[in-house]
């Protein structure tokens, strides 16, 4: 049955000249296609090791609580403000007048390192996944340590890194068209997506043994330092698959009866994945184990994790060629799984500088609309140049800077507006309100604050965000002076 992804009326028209042609299965499906990207095929092992056994699913556990207290937050305030760019429009009602210019600013700045760097890490992933088809798209790359000050950054220049940036030149290509267009390609890689996840929680439900889920190690749960910083790296890689149900909320401006569509997507979405992505685990636990994950470190066994997974599996039953054949499959749909999710987040993130131009708060060349296709065009390819740089990065490094930077400089500052925002406008008109106000926010933040502080050396990427924020708030007030030397000559 086809799903009625778009549809289109001349008056869903915005007064931003976006249509609203965005339904509920609409927003569903780019939420999905955003949230189940290569992360939970390539980062069970690294979930693993940082708890040394299973029970790092509770770190799972702890980022769906952590997920469902932010996505309320998401849900309220995007169905109250539908508007492009989400956070961008929240913020700057947040907190009125030069302040909340400057919070918005710095979000929609902040944006051109993390939503890049979001992109890159879907393209990463996709290229060492194809590296298990073709070992020589990995074994040339050469890695170096870029130092600066005391810490060191992975960087690596190959086959594996051109492949990734021609990952972001075709999702470029494919979304220079009109939203509504995008409805069988969006709804043809999410059922690619769902398949995949399908399959392998299939194999482990025919093939796994379910006590080697709970093989607990000896002294797996003695509440020490050594478990409470295990837990915390454990939570900022749930925290990174997860992430990704707020999608439609930047898409605000083109959802239909977004004060029901946009809580219902934000809310759907993170039951969908938090399902999905438990069973998924579960199942190659219960197929692998444990110490075979732990013990197979090498980089072929983590670059395709689910198609090792898919291999030990089948091949007592079929053979060892059939088996082989099977991991090759496996490592195809989960590159398709990637490439969705890379699609998507071009998608999403491509709204906020549009927004933040429009507004007069960004470089105005960013608010440009393609004259014929009708979407922002110019902060789409800005976006994706800025990705296809981050592409020479390390996929480790890549993904904790990616949280870190929106951790402090956008999720932070949202929670603290929402409550703001419930005390300075009562009055607001909220079709969907966040239930046991004010404990959502307030959990999301202890949440976020434990993943940012609890790992060993998070030092590292704070400073990058104090560097991020700093740069901003030059560029903020270099713009504000001009601005104002304009306005006087413009006077006299």
């Amino acid at each position: 049955m086809a799903i009625n992804t778009y549809e289109r009326g001349p008056e869903q028209t915005t007064q931003r000249g976006l249509e609203r042609s965005l339904t509920l299965r609409g927003a569903v499906t780019l939420n999905l296609l955003d949230m189940i990207g290569v992360g939970p095929f390539l980062t069970l092992p690294l979930l693993l090791a940082a708890m040394g056994g299973p029970q790092a699913m509770l770190g799972w556990l702890l980022g769906a609580l952590l997920a469902a207290c932010d996505g309320l937050v998401w849900a309220e305030l995007g169905a109250a403000m539908p508007e492009a760019g989400g956070t961008y429009a929240y913020l700057g009602k947040m907190f009125p007048g030069r302040w909340g210019r400057w919070l918005s600013f710095l979000f929609v700045f902040q944006l051109m390192f993390s939503a890049p760097l979001s992109v890159a890490s879907g393209c990463i992933g996709l290229a060492q996944y194809a590296g298990f088809l073709s070992p020589g798209l990995v074994s040339s790359a050469k890695v170096h340590a870029l130092h600066i000050g005391q810490y060191s950054f992975g960087v690596s220049a190959g086959r594996a890194s051109w492949l990734a940036i021609a990952v972001v030149v075709v999702a470029v290509v494919l979304l220079y068209r009109r939203l509504s267009e995008m409805r069988w390609l969006a709804t043809g890689m999410l059922v690619i997506v769902i398949a995949t996840l399908g399959w392998a929680i299939l194999t482990g439900l025919l093939r796994g043994h379910i006590a080697q889920v709970f093989a607990f190690p000896p002294g797996a749960w003695r509440l020490d330092s050594g478990f409470f910083a295990g837990l915390g790296s454990a939570m900022l890689i749930a925290t990174y698959d997860y992430w990704g149900y707020y999608n439609v909320t930047f898409l605000g401006g083109e959802t239909r009866d977004p004060g029901r569509t946009i809580p219902r997507a934000v809310l759907l979405s993170i039951a969908i994945v938090a399902v999905l992505y438990l069973g998924l685990n579960a199942s190659v636990l219960a197929v692998m184990g444990t110490p075979a994950i732990l013990a197979a470190q090498n980089l072929d066994a983590r670059r395709a994790l689910l198609s090792t997974f898919m291999q030990t599996a089948w091949s007592p039953v079929f053979g060892a060629n059939i088996g082989a054949l099977l991991g090759k499959l496996a490592a195809v749909m989960v590159m398709v799984t990637a490439f969705a999710s890379v699609f998507s987040l071009l998608l999403g993130y491509s709204r906020i500088p549009f927004a933040a131009a429009r507004d007069g708060n960004f470089l105005r060349v960013f608010g440009r609309l393609h004259p014929v296709k009708n979407f922002p065009y110019v902060s789409l390819l800005a976006l994706a140049g800025m990705a296809c740089l981050f592409c020479f990065f390390s996929l480790g490094d890549v993904i904790a800077a990616l949280v870190v930077l929106r951790i402090l400089l956008q999720f932070a500052l949202q929670h603290v507006g929402a409550m703001v925002l419930r005390a300075r406008r009562p009055d607001l008109a909220r079709p969907f309100r966040m239930g046991l106000y004010p404990l959502p926010p307030l959990l999301a933040l202890a949440g976020f604050a434990y993943v940012v502080i609890s790992r060993p050396n998070f030092h590292r990427e704070v400073m990058l965000a104090v560097a991020v924020a700093a740069m901003g708030t030059v560029v903020f007030a270099a713009r504000a002076l001009h601005t104002s030397i304009r306005a006087v000559d413009s006077v006299h």
